[in-house]
């Protein structure tokens, strides 16, 4: 068994410890079995949009493509964002099998060697999925932006697009940010270079609007595992690019535009909140200790202004520090909001008003959020009662937990496997925790977490020393450090 297997087998066993579905049923299959094609384009409820120029941005081994993006300069020199969600309920009814078996994950899940999707790949990757050289039905999402690029107004409807390009934030922040040349799947559609430089130049306007609003500058160290002959080769640091945040601030513009639309239509939703910090006070303690004074009260506007100001100072640090406030602001949940309440909001993007919608290919709530919106447009009545909702709510905050536990765990089996025959090497290392718990470290190369095992009195977060391994266990994804000075 190489490494790849080994992980996938340590994925397969989390999963199940969990409760969390690593197959599809035969029910799921014979139905599956069923459906051939993509969902047509019905001209008396869709608008044919494949004259714009549509493209793709992800990672580079996406094949669940969920969003495509375009854009406009109005007569008016305002500005026109298009978002297209791809229509998974077009061919993944409400309470059919497929349905039914997609909420008991509620989530895809994302390890080393191998994707465990929601839905079966022949949806996600083909038959739902916004692929390249290919027309698909999907949720638009219109943004319209001022001279000023502020957001004016925002409408959603059903429509026809057309994927000219698929492209990758590698290839397409590299290339904003001048680091490489036009890569050669732009240069092919003729318009798709300016048009992706303008997209950029509105991304990075809704960014700095945020950010003045109070949306929360983070910063954390994510891992990526390279497999050379089926074992692990590498843990590579994913560093988030310009392309990134284009598609991160058109995401959130939609995410917000879908929550409008509820409101101004009158319709419940499901609603992505995180709440005002309940660990305020220890975020005051840490800001205090690096010399900085945060108000009493949770302020996202004077945390921010902390946030960039660690950055500036400290880069090598930031990711540690923006990692613990992470933890302490608490972890996302779905709630639903009914007509006329009061938004909850989300403490972290400064926002009232938020819902997933932008990924219904990988996640449950954007695809119930997509069958309200549908619903609405349609004039049709509405496929979940509140009480329904409230029960997927509480279903899918537990999973989506439940996920983010046993990708961690896979990634730290991932980790051990790398270090496995380095055992007895030392390294260059900073603390990362500290607390009765234990002492934890990340090295500076391969950036992987272990533990502390003893010598840990005095030592605090930031503190930079130098360890050597003494064990790992691959199975249990443990990675033991003492420290030599």
């Amino acid at each position: 068994m190489n490494g790849c297997e080994l992980l996938v087998e340590i994925a397969r066993k989390a999963m199940l410890e969990k409760g969390l579905a690593t197959d599809f049923p035969p029910v799921v299959l014979n139905q599956l079995n069923k459906i051939h094609d993509p969902a047509k384009f019905q001209q008396e409820k869709m608008r044919d949009l494949r004259g714009l120029i549509w493209c793709s941005i992800d990672n580079d081994d996406s094949r669940d493509l969920d969003q495509l993006t375009a854009v406009q300069k109005n007569p008016n020199n305002g500005y026109t964002i298009f978002i297209a969600i791809a229509d998974v309920d077009a061919l993944v009814q409400k309470s059919s099998q497929i349905d039914r078996h997609a909420q008991i994950n509620t989530t895809s899940v994302y390890t080393p060697c191998k994707i465990f999707p929601m839905l079966p790949e022949k949806l996600s990757t083909d038959l739902t999925s916004l692929n390249e050289n290919q027309g698909r039905v999907s949720v638009i999402f219109e943004i319209t932006l001022d001279e000023s690029k502020d957001i004016v107004s925002s409408e959603l409807y059903q429509g026809y697009v057309y994927n000219y390009a698929k492209l990758t934030y590698s290839g397409v922040g590299a290339w904003l940010e001048g680091h490489s040349s036009l890569p050669e799947a732009i240069s092919l559609i003729p318009g798709l270079a300016e048009s992706l430089q303008l997209q950029d130049e509105l991304a990075q306007a809704l960014r700095k609007q945020r950010h003045l609003l109070g949306a929360l500058s983070f910063e954390t160290i994510e891992l990526k595992a390279t497999f050379k002959d089926g074992n692990i080769d590498t843990l590579e640091s994913i560093v988030k690019n310009r392309a990134h945040q284009l598609i991160e601030n058109f995401m959130i513009a939609a995410n917000t535009a879908s929550a409008r639309y509820a409101i101004k239509n009158q319709i419940p939703s499901l609603r992505r909140v995180v709440r005002v910090p309940e660990r305020w006070e220890r975020i005051v303690e840490m800001a205090q200790s690096l010399g900085d004074l945060l108000p009493s009260a949770p302020d996202s506007i004077a945390l921010d202004v902390f946030l960039v100001r660690r950055k500036e100072m400290d880069p090598e640090a930031f990711p540690d520090l923006s990692l613990a406030i992470i933890k302490l602001l608490g972890s996302g949940e779905y709630i639903v909001e009914k007509p006329g309440e009061i938004a909850v909001g989300h403490f972290g993007l400064a926002l009232r008003d938020y819902t997933h919608s932008t990924a219904p290919n990988r996640r449950y709530p954007d695809l119930i959020t997509q069958r309200l919106i549908k619903a609405s447009l349609n004039g049709n009545p509405l496929p979940y009662n509140v009480l329904e909702l409230e029960s997927l709510a509480q279903r899918c905050t537990e999973c989506e937990d439940t996920t983010t536990k046993v990708e961690r765990r896979v990634k730290k089996s991932a980790a051990a496997l790398l270090l496995a025959n380095q055992i007895g090497k030392s390294f260059d290392a900073i603390v990362t925790g500290a607390s009765n718990k234990g002492t934890w470290v990340r090295l500076q190369s391969p950036p992987v977490e272990g533990k502390l095992l003893k010598n840990t009195s005095g030592l605090d977060v930031g503190d930079k020393i130098v360890v050597k391994l003494v064990n790992v266990n691959v199975m249990e994804g443990f990675i033991d450090f003492i420290v030599t000075h």
